[in-house]
């Protein structure tokens, strides 16, 4: 499923990004220039967290160098075991990146490309959350072309979700609280939040009049994504379940629920 945009000219652009050295991904070279990718970064080097229905736009930066120059540059997201047996490919119809030339050296040019990514229509799959590779590829100043399978990652995620119930309200002093919540996560395949089972949840509190939170404890969630937990009162404030996230699913924290001591 490799995908060769059609070439166009160099325009101006500007990108800015981390670095990722190119020669780490020497093994998945394509084509007979001496291009190399660096500072390749998605979406501002943060995660892809995505619900049912998120649109966004996404944004690749990179460098590429060739001798020769650069004539014309290309990136894409591509998900699976190699480029030929892809399962995901963002944006479906890649485009050229628009470039500009360094001032100071004229055989490297900064890059970017922007694209839509909608959940609703692109998403149809769980398997796609986790990591994705970015596809570079360059035309140079004699119409060589390179391209790099593997010249950065993304991540991909699905959207979650946390709830908080603290109860009974209000309680007297030292009498056990009950706090129960769920932790659920975008479904693409059918379309709705499901339960996340087997995840690690931290019980937080925040006392009345504080703006920190504190961690009472490690609870995890059951069936469905249930959670149950007790603790004592001790003080009036709020309560909620912080979810950390995992390689394929995003954070969530649920918004505090106030509990009146007695």
């Amino acid at each position: 499923m490799r995908i060769r945009p059609a070439v166009t000219a160099v325009s101006l652009a500007t990108a800015l990004s981390v670095s990722i050295p190119a020669a780490a991904h020497a093994a998945d070279r394509a084509g007979a220039a001496d291009t190399t990718f660096s500072h390749v970064v998605v979406n501002g080097g943060k995660d892809l967290v995505l619900g049912l229905t998120t649109k966004k736009t996404v944004t690749i930066t990179w460098t590429a160098t060739d001798p020769d120059g650069i004539a014309a540059s290309w990136a894409y997201l591509w998900h699976g075991r190699n480029t030929d047996d892809a399962d995901g490919v963002l944006p479906h119809y890649p485009s050229n990146g628009t470039c500009a030339v360094s001032a100071t050296d004229p055989t490297s040019a900064t890059c970017a490309v922007s694209f839509g990514v909608d959940a609703a229509k692109d998403l149809h799959r769980n398997a796609v959350a986790g990591t994705w590779q970015v596809l570079a590829g360059a035309q140079d100043g004699t119409d060589d072309w390179t391209e790099i399978d593997a010249a950065g990652t993304a991540h991909l995620k699905r959207l979650a979700r946390a709830t908080v119930n603290a109860s009974p309200e209000p309680v007297r002093k030292g009498r056990t609280i009950t706090v129960t919540g769920r932790i659920t996560r975008a479904n693409w395949e059918s379309g709705s939040y499901t339960g996340y089972q087997g995840q690690r949840v931290e019980l937080q509190f925040r006392k009345k009049g504080s703006s920190t939170y504190t961690t009472l404890k490690t609870v995890t969630t059951g069936s469905g994504g249930s959670l149950r937990t007790t603790t004592k009162a001790r003080t009036d404030g709020y309560f909620r379940f912080r979810f950390a996230g995992t390689t394929t699913t995003g954070p969530a924290t649920a918004a505090g629920d106030f509990v009146d001591v007695r």
